[in-house]
């Protein structure tokens, strides 16, 4: 499977945000997208998932079967900021969402496997959301995509303020979904996007660029890297 943008544009009155965006992703990789802070990649997410109008430009999935178009449930998108339902605790949450969804969910497991996947512990499954912790309530918008198994996962600025540990534990979570998904992780954290990503592709003056696999460990690679994006701080 194979996840296609085709001359994607967007504006806000004058200013270009995406100016003529199209690449290719393929299905088993984890693929960075890599730009500064205003770069665009909400942006781009955002145009991705619908939740705002695109000004030109198409996307859509293709395989063996051909080519077909992209619909809400293909689409997972964890937020920079997680939006949960506060009033309601970890577990009334996770059972509202699988009672809602059990048509559509396979291989349905137990409430308490689903928890041990995301390592929240058992006193905290009774607790109210409002007193979940950043990291707490980014696990439990990761946990709602891995039982949705929605073919593409699109990821902004997840782990940027989580601590150390849960950081390792949500990378390591990435790794093991990416199999028969295709991942977008958007960061601004160059050092992050080596760790964790399999392709590197950069969003600069509005278009993405696919950086050469073997020059991503390199010296060169780093430094074109901080010019590239100081070309685009000033502009």
């Amino acid at each position: 499977m194979e996840f296609t943008i085709e001359h994607l544009k967007k504006n806000f009155e004058k200013k270009e945000v995406l100016r003529d965006i199209s690449f290719t992703f393929q299905e088993g990789k984890i693929y960075g997208l890599l730009g500064r802070n205003g770069a665009g990649k909400t942006t781009l997410f955002n145009c991705l998932n619908r939740d705002i109008r695109a000004d030109g430009g198409d996307f859509y999935f293709s395989g063996p079967s051909g080519r077909r178009a992209v619909t809400p449930d293909d689409i997972g998108y964890v937020l920079s900021t997680p939006t949960v339902p506060e009033f309601l605790t970890g577990k009334e949450f996770l059972h509202f969402f699988l009672d809602i969804n059990e048509k559509t969910i396979h291989n349905p497991l137990a409430v308490e496997e689903y928890f041990r996947i995301v390592n929240i512990e058992p006193e905290d499954q009774n607790k109210l959301m409002k007193d979940y912790s950043h990291g707490m309530k980014n696990k439990m918008q990761m946990l709602i995509n891995i039982i949705a198994e929605p073919p593409l996962l699109l990821l902004d600025e997840p782990l940027t303020s989580l601590d150390v540990v849960v950081a390792e534990e949500m990378k390591e979570l990435l790794r093991q979904l990416k199999k028969e998904r295709i991942i977008i992780f958007s960061t601004h954290i160059m050092e992050l996007a080596l760790d964790l990503c399999d392709e590197i592709v950069i969003l600069n003056q509005g278009k993405l660029e696919e950086v050469e696999k073997e020059n991503l460990n390199s010296a060169e690679f780093k430094d074109k890297i901080i010019e590239m994006l100081k070309e685009e701080s000033h502009d």
